[in-house]
């Protein structure tokens, strides 16, 4: 159709142009495990902020070593502790110490001018002749004098004597070398008195003198 649009013609076609859309491949199902491997692949390998991980370096506070009395009375210390008898362990009541820090304390003896120079061997024989299945150690020569340790037959197991011979004077302690706990409380059991028996037997052999409280009234 011709239409006269001042002295030019101008044609309009019948026909109506239309755009042409460009068509999307087809996703059939087969491809979706594939887009999702690859969005898996992409997550991975981009990079994470610095504080999405915790850093392995971050300094965290030691583990609390827990103890308990039982657990410290498997580890009884034995020997001298600054040239000096150790006092009696608080976790072991069947105990008696010369220390002044022991809450069961024994007054040292004091050896007789005449047995001074033999000391060492008189009480090796004197703890021979009062107790059972006696076991020494080597004596050690020290700065402090002369230390004897004696493993011998107690009230439960066995008892550990030390003793520390310094001039005419003699420090010792006495004590179970296995505590007893009676379940369920967690109070440790102990007989100090057995303790101070057996010194007495060992001193009584002796003949050395023994103060106490009792002589001091």
């Amino acid at each position: 159709m011709t239409f006269l649009l001042g002295h030019l013609p101008l044609t309009v076609s019948s026909q109506t142009q239309t755009n042409t859309i460009p068509k999307l491949p087809n996703l059939t199902p087969k491809f979706i495990p594939n887009l999702f491997s690859l969005a898996i692949a992409i997550t991975l390998t981009s990079p994470l902020p610095s504080h999405a991980i915790p850093s392995l370096n971050s300094s965290k506070p030691p583990p609390i070593s827990l103890t308990t009395p039982f657990s410290q009375s498997k580890n009884l210390q034995l020997g001298l502790e600054n040239g000096k008898i150790r006092p009696c362990p608080s976790t072991n009541p069947g105990c008696v110490s010369t220390n002044p820090k022991s809450s069961n304390f024994d007054f040292p003896w004091t050896i007789p001018e005449n047995s001074v120079d033999n000391a060492i061997q008189r009480l090796r024989e004197a703890i021979i002749e009062t107790q059972k299945n006696v076991k020494f150690q080597p004596v050690e020569d020290t700065p402090d004098g002369q230390y004897l340790q004696a493993e011998v037959d107690g009230k439960f197991d066995r008892d550990v004597l030390e003793f520390l011979v310094k001039g005419d004077v003699v420090a010792y302690r006495c004590m179970a070398a296995k505590v007893t706990y009676v379940y369920p409380f967690t109070t440790a059991f102990g007989d100090s008195k057995g303790q101070e028996a057996r010194l007495k037997q060992i001193n009584d052999q002796l003949g050395w003198y023994s103060p106490s409280f009792d002589s001091m009234e």
